[in-house]
Protein backbone atom coordinates (compact mmCIF):
# COMPACT_ATOMS: atom_id res chain seq x y z
CA UNK A 1 0.00 0.00 0.00
CA UNK A 2 1.67 3.19 -1.11
CA UNK A 3 -0.10 5.66 1.18
CA UNK A 4 0.15 4.29 4.71
CA UNK A 5 -2.05 7.06 6.14
CA UNK A 6 -4.97 6.10 3.87
CA UNK A 7 -7.68 4.00 5.49
CA UNK A 8 -7.15 0.34 4.52
CA UNK A 9 -9.98 -1.12 2.44
CA UNK A 10 -9.09 -4.76 1.74
CA UNK A 11 -7.78 -7.43 4.11
CA UNK A 12 -4.45 -7.32 2.23
CA UNK A 13 -4.31 -3.54 2.85
CA UNK A 14 -4.89 -4.06 6.56
CA UNK A 15 -2.19 -6.74 6.84
CA UNK A 16 0.31 -4.58 4.95
CA UNK A 17 -0.43 -1.67 7.28
CA UNK A 18 0.00 -3.79 10.42
CA UNK A 19 3.29 -5.25 9.15
CA UNK A 20 4.65 -1.76 8.49
CA UNK A 21 3.50 -0.13 11.70
CA UNK A 22 5.21 -1.59 14.77
CA UNK A 23 8.94 -2.06 14.41
CA UNK A 24 9.15 -4.97 16.86
CA UNK A 25 7.62 -8.27 15.76
CA UNK A 26 7.57 -9.43 19.39
CA UNK A 27 7.13 -7.04 22.33
CA UNK A 28 6.83 -9.01 25.57
CA UNK A 29 4.30 -7.74 28.10
CA UNK A 30 0.52 -7.64 28.26
CA UNK A 31 -0.23 -4.13 29.57
CA UNK A 32 -0.91 -2.56 26.17
CA UNK A 33 -3.04 -5.47 24.94
CA UNK A 34 -5.08 -5.56 28.15
CA UNK A 35 -5.87 -1.84 27.83
CA UNK A 36 -7.27 -2.31 24.32
CA UNK A 37 -9.09 -5.47 25.41
CA UNK A 38 -10.83 -3.51 28.18
CA UNK A 39 -11.82 -0.73 25.78
CA UNK A 40 -13.30 -3.35 23.44
CA UNK A 41 -15.12 -4.93 26.45
CA UNK A 42 -13.85 -8.23 25.13
CA UNK A 43 -15.18 -11.33 26.89
CA UNK A 44 -16.45 -14.80 26.06
CA UNK A 45 -19.83 -16.07 27.21
CA UNK A 46 -18.83 -19.71 26.67
CA UNK A 47 -16.10 -22.11 27.83
CA UNK A 48 -12.58 -21.25 26.65
CA UNK A 49 -9.89 -23.88 26.04
CA UNK A 50 -6.33 -22.52 25.69
CA UNK A 51 -3.47 -24.61 24.29
CA UNK A 52 0.26 -23.88 24.69
CA UNK A 53 3.34 -26.03 24.13
CA UNK A 54 6.55 -26.28 22.14
CA UNK A 55 5.07 -28.85 19.74
CA UNK A 56 1.61 -30.40 19.37
CA UNK A 57 -0.45 -27.24 19.94
CA UNK A 58 -2.01 -27.14 16.49
CA UNK A 59 -2.75 -30.87 16.48
CA UNK A 60 -4.45 -30.71 19.89
CA UNK A 61 -6.55 -27.69 18.81
CA UNK A 62 -7.59 -29.46 15.60
CA UNK A 63 -8.63 -32.60 17.51
CA UNK A 64 -10.74 -30.60 19.96
CA UNK A 65 -12.35 -28.67 17.12
CA UNK A 66 -13.16 -31.83 15.14
CA UNK A 67 -14.72 -33.67 18.11
CA UNK A 68 -16.76 -30.68 19.31
CA UNK A 69 -18.02 -30.00 15.76
CA UNK A 70 -19.12 -33.66 15.50
CA UNK A 71 -20.96 -33.19 18.81
CA UNK A 72 -22.98 -30.37 17.22
CA UNK A 73 -21.41 -27.43 19.03
CA UNK A 74 -20.70 -24.08 17.39
CA UNK A 75 -16.91 -23.94 17.72
CA UNK A 76 -14.57 -20.98 17.35
CA UNK A 77 -10.86 -21.61 16.78
CA UNK A 78 -7.87 -19.28 16.70
CA UNK A 79 -4.85 -21.11 15.26
CA UNK A 80 -1.61 -19.92 13.66
CA UNK A 81 0.38 -19.26 11.64
CA UNK A 82 -1.44 -19.62 8.33
CA UNK A 83 -0.16 -21.37 5.20
CA UNK A 84 -1.86 -19.64 2.26
CA UNK A 85 -4.51 -17.20 3.56
CA UNK A 86 -4.61 -15.15 6.77
CA UNK A 87 -8.29 -16.21 7.11
CA UNK A 88 -7.10 -19.70 8.14
CA UNK A 89 -6.26 -18.25 11.57
CA UNK A 90 -9.91 -17.65 12.53
CA UNK A 91 -12.40 -20.49 12.15
CA UNK A 92 -16.09 -20.54 13.05
CA UNK A 93 -18.03 -23.77 12.69
CA UNK A 94 -15.07 -25.36 10.91
CA UNK A 95 -14.88 -22.64 8.22
CA UNK A 96 -12.31 -19.87 7.79
CA UNK A 97 -13.57 -16.37 8.63
CA UNK A 98 -14.51 -14.14 5.71
CA UNK A 99 -12.50 -11.08 4.68
CA UNK A 100 -15.48 -8.88 5.60
CA UNK A 101 -15.72 -10.29 9.14
CA UNK A 102 -11.98 -9.87 9.73
CA UNK A 103 -11.97 -6.31 8.35
CA UNK A 104 -14.87 -5.35 10.64
CA UNK A 105 -12.90 -6.62 13.66
CA UNK A 106 -9.70 -4.89 12.51
CA UNK A 107 -11.68 -1.65 12.32
CA UNK A 108 -13.08 -2.22 15.82
CA UNK A 109 -9.58 -2.71 17.28
CA UNK A 110 -8.24 0.32 15.40
CA UNK A 111 -11.12 2.48 16.71
CA UNK A 112 -10.31 1.56 20.33
CA UNK A 113 -6.52 1.46 20.11
CA UNK A 114 -5.99 5.23 20.29
CA UNK A 115 -2.30 5.92 20.64
CA UNK A 116 -1.44 2.46 22.01
CA UNK A 117 1.18 0.69 19.90
CA UNK A 118 0.40 -2.95 19.09
CA UNK A 119 2.52 -5.54 17.25
CA UNK A 120 1.07 -7.35 14.23
CA UNK A 121 0.46 -10.39 16.43
CA UNK A 122 -1.17 -8.41 19.24
CA UNK A 123 -3.45 -6.47 16.88
CA UNK A 124 -4.54 -9.55 14.93
CA UNK A 125 -5.05 -11.55 18.15
CA UNK A 126 -7.37 -8.87 19.54
CA UNK A 127 -9.23 -8.66 16.22
CA UNK A 128 -9.77 -12.42 15.98
CA UNK A 129 -10.87 -12.62 19.63
CA UNK A 130 -13.30 -9.76 18.94
CA UNK A 131 -14.65 -11.67 15.94
CA UNK A 132 -15.05 -14.91 17.94
CA UNK A 133 -16.62 -13.14 20.93
CA UNK A 134 -19.35 -11.70 18.68
CA UNK A 135 -20.13 -15.04 17.01
CA UNK A 136 -22.40 -16.54 19.74
CA UNK A 137 -20.26 -19.65 20.11
CA UNK A 138 -20.66 -22.70 22.35
CA UNK A 139 -16.90 -23.07 22.89
CA UNK A 140 -13.72 -21.22 21.93
CA UNK A 141 -10.31 -22.86 21.37
CA UNK A 142 -7.30 -20.52 21.45
CA UNK A 143 -3.78 -21.52 20.40
CA UNK A 144 -1.00 -19.67 22.21
CA UNK A 145 1.71 -18.22 19.98
CA UNK A 146 4.91 -18.05 22.00
CA UNK A 147 5.42 -19.26 25.55
CA UNK A 148 2.24 -18.47 27.44
CA UNK A 149 2.64 -16.08 30.36
CA UNK A 150 3.28 -12.99 28.21
CA UNK A 151 1.55 -14.13 25.01
CA UNK A 152 -1.27 -11.87 23.82
CA UNK A 153 -3.71 -14.80 23.91
CA UNK A 154 -3.24 -14.98 27.70
CA UNK A 155 -5.32 -11.80 28.27
CA UNK A 156 -8.38 -14.04 28.68
CA UNK A 157 -8.91 -16.59 31.44
CA UNK A 158 -9.21 -20.12 30.13
CA UNK A 159 -11.63 -22.60 31.69
CA UNK A 160 -9.20 -25.35 30.67
CA UNK A 161 -5.53 -24.73 29.86
CA UNK A 162 -3.39 -27.36 28.12
CA UNK A 163 0.40 -27.47 27.85
CA UNK A 164 1.23 -30.16 25.29
CA UNK A 165 5.02 -30.35 25.46
CA UNK A 166 7.93 -28.37 26.84
CA UNK A 167 11.15 -28.30 24.87
CA UNK A 168 13.88 -25.87 23.90
CA UNK A 169 12.73 -23.23 21.38
CA UNK A 170 12.53 -19.42 21.24
CA UNK A 171 15.29 -19.28 23.86
CA UNK A 172 15.84 -15.52 23.37
CA UNK A 173 12.34 -14.87 24.76
CA UNK A 174 11.57 -17.87 26.97
CA UNK A 175 14.90 -18.92 28.46
CA UNK A 176 17.37 -21.66 27.60
CA UNK A 177 16.25 -24.50 29.88
CA UNK A 178 13.10 -26.63 30.08
CA UNK A 179 12.53 -25.31 33.61
CA UNK A 180 12.49 -21.67 32.46
CA UNK A 181 10.34 -22.48 29.43
CA UNK A 182 7.98 -24.61 31.54
CA UNK A 183 7.36 -21.66 33.85
CA UNK A 184 6.46 -19.46 30.84
CA UNK A 185 4.05 -22.07 29.46
CA UNK A 186 2.43 -22.55 32.89
CA UNK A 187 1.50 -18.86 32.80
CA UNK A 188 -1.78 -19.80 31.06
CA UNK A 189 -2.96 -21.78 34.11
CA UNK A 190 -5.64 -20.23 36.37
CA UNK A 191 -6.61 -20.77 39.99
CA UNK A 192 -9.32 -23.38 40.43
CA UNK A 193 -9.36 -24.27 36.71
CA UNK A 194 -8.22 -27.44 34.98
CA UNK A 195 -4.53 -27.22 33.98
CA UNK A 196 -3.56 -30.18 31.78
CA UNK A 197 0.01 -31.16 30.90
CA UNK A 198 0.59 -34.02 28.45
CA UNK A 199 4.38 -33.80 28.48
CA UNK A 200 5.55 -37.20 29.84
CA UNK A 201 8.30 -35.47 31.86
CA UNK A 202 6.83 -32.12 32.94
CA UNK A 203 9.30 -29.52 34.25
CA UNK A 204 9.12 -29.07 38.02
CA UNK A 205 8.65 -25.33 37.45
CA UNK A 206 5.32 -26.02 35.70
CA UNK A 207 4.10 -28.27 38.54
CA UNK A 208 5.24 -25.77 41.19
CA UNK A 209 3.51 -22.83 39.47
CA UNK A 210 0.25 -24.76 39.08
CA UNK A 211 0.33 -25.70 42.77
CA UNK A 212 1.31 -22.20 43.89
CA UNK A 213 -1.68 -20.55 42.19
CA UNK A 214 -4.12 -23.33 43.12
CA UNK A 215 -4.77 -24.61 39.59
CA UNK A 216 -6.37 -28.05 39.21
CA UNK A 217 -3.35 -29.81 37.69
CA UNK A 218 -3.88 -32.88 35.49
CA UNK A 219 -0.66 -34.78 34.76
CA UNK A 220 -0.16 -37.54 32.20
CA UNK A 221 0.39 -40.85 34.00
CA UNK A 222 -1.20 -39.58 37.22
CA UNK A 223 -4.59 -38.07 36.28
CA UNK A 224 -5.00 -39.38 32.73
CA UNK A 225 -3.31 -41.90 30.51
CA UNK A 226 -3.62 -43.91 27.33
CA UNK A 227 -2.97 -47.52 26.27
CA UNK A 228 -3.10 -48.96 22.80
CA UNK A 229 -2.22 -51.64 20.30
CA UNK A 230 -1.86 -51.46 16.51
CA UNK A 231 -5.61 -51.37 15.91
CA UNK A 232 -7.03 -49.05 18.54
CA UNK A 233 -6.36 -47.21 21.77
CA UNK A 234 -8.04 -46.32 25.08
CA UNK A 235 -8.12 -43.21 27.22
CA UNK A 236 -8.44 -43.29 31.00
CA UNK A 237 -9.07 -40.11 33.00
CA UNK A 238 -10.01 -39.25 36.55
CA UNK A 239 -13.61 -40.36 36.16
CA UNK A 240 -14.08 -41.21 32.51
CA UNK A 241 -12.85 -43.96 30.19
CA UNK A 242 -12.95 -43.90 26.40
CA UNK A 243 -12.33 -47.34 24.91
CA UNK A 244 -11.83 -48.78 21.41
CA UNK A 245 -10.85 -45.46 19.84
CA UNK A 246 -9.51 -45.27 16.30
CA UNK A 247 -6.17 -43.60 15.79
CA UNK A 248 -6.35 -39.89 14.90
CA UNK A 249 -6.13 -39.26 11.16
CA UNK A 250 -2.97 -37.24 11.87
CA UNK A 251 -0.09 -39.67 11.56
CA UNK A 252 2.69 -40.05 14.07
CA UNK A 253 3.48 -41.71 17.37
CA UNK A 254 3.22 -38.47 19.35
CA UNK A 255 -0.41 -37.90 18.36
CA UNK A 256 -1.75 -40.06 21.21
CA UNK A 257 -0.17 -37.63 23.70
CA UNK A 258 -2.06 -34.79 22.01
CA UNK A 259 -5.26 -36.85 21.73
CA UNK A 260 -5.11 -37.74 25.44
CA UNK A 261 -4.74 -34.07 26.37
CA UNK A 262 -7.76 -33.23 24.21
CA UNK A 263 -9.84 -35.94 25.91
CA UNK A 264 -8.71 -34.78 29.36
CA UNK A 265 -9.91 -31.26 28.46
CA UNK A 266 -13.27 -32.65 27.35
CA UNK A 267 -13.49 -34.69 30.57
CA UNK A 268 -12.85 -31.53 32.61
CA UNK A 269 -15.67 -29.77 30.70
CA UNK A 270 -18.08 -32.69 30.48
CA UNK A 271 -20.80 -31.04 32.59
CA UNK A 272 -20.90 -28.05 30.23
CA UNK A 273 -20.01 -29.70 26.90
CA UNK A 274 -21.04 -33.36 26.97
CA UNK A 275 -19.64 -35.43 24.09
CA UNK A 276 -20.57 -39.02 23.24
CA UNK A 277 -18.16 -41.88 22.52
CA UNK A 278 -19.21 -41.96 18.86
CA UNK A 279 -18.62 -38.21 18.48
CA UNK A 280 -15.10 -38.67 19.88
CA UNK A 281 -14.42 -41.55 17.48
CA UNK A 282 -15.67 -39.76 14.38
CA UNK A 283 -13.91 -36.52 15.39
CA UNK A 284 -10.53 -38.24 15.48
CA UNK A 285 -11.15 -39.86 12.10
CA UNK A 286 -12.48 -36.72 10.39
CA UNK A 287 -9.95 -34.19 11.62
CA UNK A 288 -7.59 -32.51 9.21
CA UNK A 289 -4.55 -30.34 9.86
CA UNK A 290 -2.19 -29.32 7.07
CA UNK A 291 1.56 -29.60 7.46
CA UNK A 292 1.69 -32.09 10.34
CA UNK A 293 3.24 -35.19 8.79
CA UNK A 294 0.83 -34.66 5.91
CA UNK A 295 1.38 -37.32 3.25
CA UNK A 296 0.21 -36.17 -0.19
CA UNK A 297 -1.16 -38.67 -2.72
CA UNK A 298 0.85 -39.50 -5.84
CA UNK A 299 4.40 -40.49 -6.76
CA UNK A 300 6.98 -39.68 -5.64
CA UNK A 301 5.50 -39.49 -2.17
CA UNK A 302 5.55 -35.95 -0.71
CA UNK A 303 5.43 -35.34 3.05
CA UNK A 304 4.80 -31.88 4.54
CA UNK A 305 5.85 -31.30 8.15
CA UNK A 306 6.43 -28.05 10.06
CA UNK A 307 9.14 -29.60 12.26
CA UNK A 308 11.34 -26.59 13.14
CA UNK A 309 13.04 -27.61 16.38
CA UNK A 310 15.00 -30.76 17.42
CA UNK A 311 12.07 -32.19 19.43
CA UNK A 312 9.76 -32.03 16.40
CA UNK A 313 12.54 -33.26 14.09
CA UNK A 314 12.99 -36.36 16.28
CA UNK A 315 9.27 -37.10 15.89
CA UNK A 316 9.51 -36.57 12.13
CA UNK A 317 12.48 -38.98 11.98
CA UNK A 318 10.47 -41.62 13.86
CA UNK A 319 7.50 -41.15 11.51
CA UNK A 320 9.74 -41.46 8.44
CA UNK A 321 11.20 -44.70 9.86
CA UNK A 322 7.70 -46.15 10.15
CA UNK A 323 6.93 -45.61 6.44
CA UNK A 324 8.64 -48.59 4.85
CA UNK A 325 11.41 -48.59 2.26
CA UNK A 326 12.13 -45.77 -0.21
CA UNK A 327 15.33 -45.89 -2.31
CA UNK A 328 16.10 -42.18 -1.79
CA UNK A 329 14.75 -39.43 0.43
CA UNK A 330 14.94 -35.82 -0.76
CA UNK A 331 14.58 -32.98 1.76
CA UNK A 332 13.30 -29.49 1.02
CA UNK A 333 14.43 -27.61 4.11
CA UNK A 334 14.35 -23.96 5.16
CA UNK A 335 14.61 -22.45 8.65
CA UNK A 336 15.01 -19.28 10.65
CA UNK A 337 18.61 -18.46 11.56
CA UNK A 338 17.82 -18.41 15.30
CA UNK A 339 16.71 -22.07 15.30
CA UNK A 340 18.93 -24.95 16.46
CA UNK A 341 19.60 -25.97 12.85
CA UNK A 342 22.39 -28.42 13.76
CA UNK A 343 20.06 -30.04 16.31
CA UNK A 344 17.31 -30.42 13.70
CA UNK A 345 19.70 -31.83 11.09
CA UNK A 346 21.27 -34.24 13.60
CA UNK A 347 17.90 -35.95 14.09
CA UNK A 348 17.32 -36.42 10.35
CA UNK A 349 20.70 -36.69 8.61
CA UNK A 350 20.74 -40.50 8.51
CA UNK A 351 17.30 -40.54 6.84
CA UNK A 352 18.00 -37.99 4.08
CA UNK A 353 20.12 -38.57 0.98
CA UNK A 354 19.65 -35.35 -0.98
CA UNK A 355 19.19 -31.92 0.62
CA UNK A 356 17.51 -29.10 -1.33
CA UNK A 357 18.00 -26.06 0.90
CA UNK A 358 15.63 -23.10 0.55
CA UNK A 359 16.09 -19.45 1.42
CA UNK A 360 12.91 -17.94 2.89
CA UNK A 361 11.35 -14.49 2.33
CA UNK A 362 12.13 -13.07 5.79
CA UNK A 363 15.17 -11.12 7.01
CA UNK A 364 15.67 -13.48 9.98
CA UNK A 365 15.66 -16.60 7.80
CA UNK A 366 18.85 -18.54 7.09
CA UNK A 367 20.20 -18.25 3.55
CA UNK A 368 20.95 -21.36 1.53
CA UNK A 369 24.68 -20.83 2.15
CA UNK A 370 24.14 -20.49 5.93
CA UNK A 371 22.08 -23.69 5.93
CA UNK A 372 24.87 -25.47 4.01
CA UNK A 373 27.39 -24.41 6.67
CA UNK A 374 25.14 -25.74 9.45
CA UNK A 375 24.69 -29.06 7.62
CA UNK A 376 28.46 -29.48 7.38
CA UNK A 377 28.78 -28.65 11.10
CA UNK A 378 26.13 -31.29 11.83
CA UNK A 379 28.15 -33.89 9.94
CA UNK A 380 26.43 -34.00 6.54
CA UNK A 381 29.12 -34.69 3.91
CA UNK A 382 27.68 -34.95 0.40
CA UNK A 383 29.28 -36.90 -2.42
CA UNK A 384 30.18 -35.25 -5.72
CA UNK A 385 29.83 -36.30 -9.34
CA UNK A 386 26.95 -37.33 -11.60
CA UNK A 387 26.22 -40.60 -9.74
CA UNK A 388 26.45 -39.15 -6.22
CA UNK A 389 24.33 -41.03 -3.69
CA UNK A 390 24.02 -37.89 -1.58
CA UNK A 391 23.99 -34.17 -2.31
CA UNK A 392 23.41 -30.70 -0.86
CA UNK A 393 22.16 -27.85 -3.07
CA UNK A 394 20.87 -24.33 -2.28
CA UNK A 395 17.95 -22.47 -3.84
CA UNK A 396 16.40 -19.00 -3.61
CA UNK A 397 12.94 -20.26 -2.57
CA UNK A 398 11.05 -23.34 -1.38
CA UNK A 399 9.33 -23.54 -4.80
CA UNK A 400 12.69 -23.79 -6.59
CA UNK A 401 14.05 -26.31 -4.10
CA UNK A 402 10.91 -28.42 -4.48
CA UNK A 403 11.03 -28.22 -8.30
CA UNK A 404 14.61 -29.52 -8.18
CA UNK A 405 13.70 -32.39 -5.83
CA UNK A 406 10.78 -33.33 -8.09
CA UNK A 407 12.99 -33.31 -11.18
CA UNK A 408 15.46 -35.75 -9.61
CA UNK A 409 13.29 -38.06 -7.49
CA UNK A 410 12.23 -41.44 -8.84
CA UNK A 411 8.64 -42.55 -8.48
CA UNK A 412 9.48 -44.82 -5.52
CA UNK A 413 11.49 -42.14 -3.74
CA UNK A 414 10.02 -39.64 -1.28
CA UNK A 415 10.34 -35.89 -0.76
CA UNK A 416 10.01 -34.51 2.76
CA UNK A 417 9.33 -30.77 3.00
CA UNK A 418 10.06 -29.53 6.51
CA UNK A 419 11.32 -26.72 8.71
CA UNK A 420 9.70 -23.31 9.00
CA UNK A 421 5.99 -22.85 8.23
CA UNK A 422 7.22 -20.67 5.35
CA UNK A 423 9.02 -23.65 3.79
CA UNK A 424 5.84 -25.73 3.79
CA UNK A 425 3.69 -22.76 2.75
CA UNK A 426 6.03 -22.03 -0.17
CA UNK A 427 5.69 -25.58 -1.48
CA UNK A 428 1.91 -25.60 -0.89
CA UNK A 429 1.60 -22.39 -2.91
CA UNK A 430 3.79 -23.80 -5.69
CA UNK A 431 1.70 -26.97 -5.88
CA UNK A 432 -1.51 -24.95 -5.86
CA UNK A 433 -0.30 -22.81 -8.76
CA UNK A 434 0.07 -26.09 -10.62
CA UNK A 435 3.65 -26.19 -11.78
CA UNK A 436 4.10 -29.81 -10.63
Amino acid sequence: MSNISAKPVTLADWLALLESRHFKTIDMGLDRVVQVKDRLQLQFACPVIMVAGTNGKGSTCAMLEAILLRAGYKVGLYIKPHFLDFNERARIGGESASDAALIASFEAVEAQRGDISLTYFEFTTLAIMHLLAAAKLDVVILEVGLGGRLDAVNIVDADVAIVTSVDIDHTEYLGDTREKIGFEKAGIFRAGKAAICSDPVPPQSLIDHANAIGADLWLLGRDFNYTGDKQQWNYGGRGQRRNSLGYPSLRGANQLLNASAALAALEALRQRLPVSAQEVRSGFVMMDLPGRFQVLPGQPLVILDVAHNPHAAATLAQNLDNMGFHPYTYAVFGAMLDKDIEGIVAQLKTRIDHWCLAALPLPRAATGEQLQERLLEAGVHPEHGPDAQSSVMSFDSPAQAYANALSRAGENDRIVVFGSFLTVAGVMAARKSGFH
